[in-house]
């Protein structure tokens, strides 16, 4: 914070305490959310101090015109931020002016007739049906301790089966997978809570992994550990997945958030709905889950393009 002494005047710098602490109590944001609209809020006063040529106050916030954030924008740019780091840019700034405007402070009109930047559109990178369960089945094959390689193949199916986030995988406890039971209750982004179904492939998993676990697993504490007995880290499974990716010869892009991605392909290229597809995934838009048409239509066209005599 000692930096931010000489780019905002006291009443700013204390105001912008005040939104942060917010974000980690109030609003619950990750802490890697919170770092960037640290860091993107701290830029933008930066900017803006050289812009006046003083420290920022609110006053200076209050006469805030467009043309002025197009220009912290265009700063940023020519210090190589692409689309989505300019983006992020103004979510920041744009959360920090509503909490102040919220506040009676001042008025956030200024940041809100500014358009962020056109996102470029990135198609997700699944695994093939075969990659996916190739990699499941490698993955017993790397670790020298068969209850470390039944832990690893747990969440491997956990991902694919269940579509889950790596992080909603390591967060589960022994009570929520119950024997017997059918379906998973997952709380994601946001605390958004969804129902996802349990196949008994991905309960035949957990059982192997539960078998040889050497640990004591507490039905209220994390599921997966560590060799040493501690919560597991994704680092880990991500460390593993660069070993398959180098044994089964996949890209890059084989990660363990690619096997997420790989359960709404195949589910759409199984007939599923989109609607489905988003409770499953636990998308708050409909919009985030469109983007996997676009990838089964780039696959159909290669499978067109590979196998037809006139592609």
């Amino acid at each position: 914070m000692n930096g931010l002494l000489t780019i905002a005047a006291d009443d700013l710098r204390l105001e912008r305490e005040v939104w942060l602490r917010g974000l980690a109590g109030e609003r619950r944001l990750a802490d890697h959310t919170i770092d960037a609209y640290e860091r993107d809020t701290r830029q933008f006063l930066s900017f803006l101090t050289m812009h006046i040529g003083k420290p920022a106050a609110i006053v200076d916030i209050r006469e805030l015109r467009p043309a002025d954030l197009r220009a912290f924008l265009a700063s940023r740019r020519r210090d190589g931020s692409g689309a989505r780091s300019l983006a992020r840019h103004m979510a920041g700034i744009r959360s920090f002016l509503r909490f102040l405007e919220k506040r009676g402070l001042v008025n956030a009109a200024g940041a809100n007739a500014i358009r962020s930047p056109r996102q470029p559109k990135s198609l997700p990178k699944p695994l093939s049906d075969h990659q996916a369960v190739d990699l499941v089945k490698a993955q017993t094959q790397l670790q020298d301790e068969p209850w470390l390689a039944a832990r690893d193949a747990a969440v491997l199916t956990l991902l694919y089966g269940c579509g889950l986030r790596i992080s909603e995988a390591l967060a589960l406890t022994t009570n929520d997978l119950p024997a017997g039971a059918t379906s998973l209750r997952i709380e994601g982004k946001g605390r958004k809570t969804r129902i996802v179904p349990l196949l008994p492939l991905v309960h035949g998993a957990v059982a192997d992994y539960l078998k040889l676990c050497p640990y004591h697993l507490e039905a209220d504490k994390p599921l997966f550990r560590g060799a040493k007995g501690g919560p597991l880290q994704p680092a880990i499974i991500q460390r593993g997945m660069q070993k398959l990716r180098s044994a089964l010869g996949l890209p890059d892009t084989a990660t363990p958030h690619a096997l997420r991605h790989s359960f709404a392909t195949h589910l759409l290229a199984g007939g599923g709905d989109l609607r489905s597809i988003q409770e499953l995934l636990g998308h708050a838009s409909l919009s985030t889950t469109q983007i996997y048409t676009g990838v089964d239509s780039a696959r159909l066209l290669q499978v067109y393009r590979n196998a037809h005599p006139r592609a």
